[in-house]
């Protein structure tokens, strides 16, 4: 068994870095308004500075959980997700606007509502 209050802990942490990136991305219509202006840039730069802290936290509720929690959610490719965050860190000077936009629009709000899930399902 693993410690549920912690998880929860770090999930809600999750949620709630996720409508941030959600609440920022509002008004981006495509990823030049990321790249063209500095406030443009500025919000990627945060946006990306979520997704990093998002997948470390996953990594450790995938250890803290055995591997056990995150796999019975099978909708989100966990791997990816977490990967991501590897991408970001490691590689941060070729990080592509188009990645990131693609990957708000089309994958924040699916796991949004899986980490929601979660969170309700471990309460």
């Amino acid at each position: 068994m693993f410690d549920k209050e912690l998880v929860l802990a770090i999930l809600t942490q999750i949620n709630e870095a996720l409508e941030k990136i959600a609440n920022r991305t509002i008004k981006i219509k495509s990823a030049d308004d990321f790249t063209d202006s500095p406030e443009g840039m500025e919000k990627l730069d945060g946006i990306c500075m979520l997704f990093m802290a998002i997948g470390e936290s996953l990594k450790n509720v995938d250890k803290i959980t055995s591997g056990l929690l995150l796999s019975r959610f099978p909708e989100i490719d966990w791997k990816g997700t977490i990967g991501f965050r590897d991408i970001i860190a490691h590689h941060y000077f070729d990080i592509d606007a188009e990645q990131v936009f693609w990957i708000c629009t089309n994958h924040v709000g699916a796991l949004s509502a899986t980490i929601k899930k979660i969170i309700a399902e471990l309460k």
